[in-house]
């Protein structure tokens, strides 16, 4: 039984130990090879990884971290290497046009920044992500503190006919990328 996370009660769900085994080798492997083709491991990919669950599996909270500190160390790296190829000019001048869609996104009238699931669909509470735009409005042009991580884990209620969640998901993603950018 492998040991690198603690696991979660035998009656508790938890990550299925070998999916994330042998996520972290593969992603092992990618930080670890010379510079050459684009791995398929990158800080976006590392973001979007989900594992099934299994009673006894690995901690969720435990392993989440863990994936959020590899996130950090491949973001770190793919900024050094850009920066090495293209420049540090290039890369804050893309980071800010991603920043400013999504300002231009958050500009909408509350209520109408992103699409609306059907009445009887449950997405989220359109008052709590935008009660969270304007703080990312204001991270984004008054430089309000905002960290990674507080992005990372928003939480929005859900309601019937309420903003699509994928949509929000995408825009998180990219404010995490800036931010890890313009660390």
């Amino acid at each position: 039984m492998s040991n690198t996370f603690p696991h979660s009660r035998k009656s508790k769900l938890g990550y299925n130990v070998d999916q994330v085994e042998d996520f972290l080798e593969e992603a092992r492997s990618a930080y670890t090879a010379d510079r050459g083709p684009q791995s398929v491991v990158s800080a976006g990919s590392i973001r979007q990884m989900a594992f099934s669950m299994q009673k006894g599996g690995y901690s969720t909270s435990h392993v989440d971290a863990a994936l959020e500190r590899l996130e950090d160390a491949f973001a770190t790296r793919e900024r050094d290497r850009a920066f090495t190829e293209t420049g540090d000019g290039a890369w804050y001048a893309q980071a800010r046009g991603s920043a400013q869609a999504i300002l231009d996104r958050l500009a909408r009238d509350p209520g109408r920044r992103f699409s609306r699931t059907g009445p009887f669909t449950t997405g989220y509470n359109p008052k709590d992500v935008d009660a969270f735009a304007t703080r990312l409005v204001n991270y984004f042009q008054h430089g309000k503190p905002m960290s990674v991580e507080h992005v990372r884990t928003v939480v929005f209620r859900g309601k019937k006919g309420g903003y699509n969640e994928t949509q929000v998901d995408l825009l998180l993603d990219s404010v995490v990328n800036v931010m890890l950018a313009v660390r």
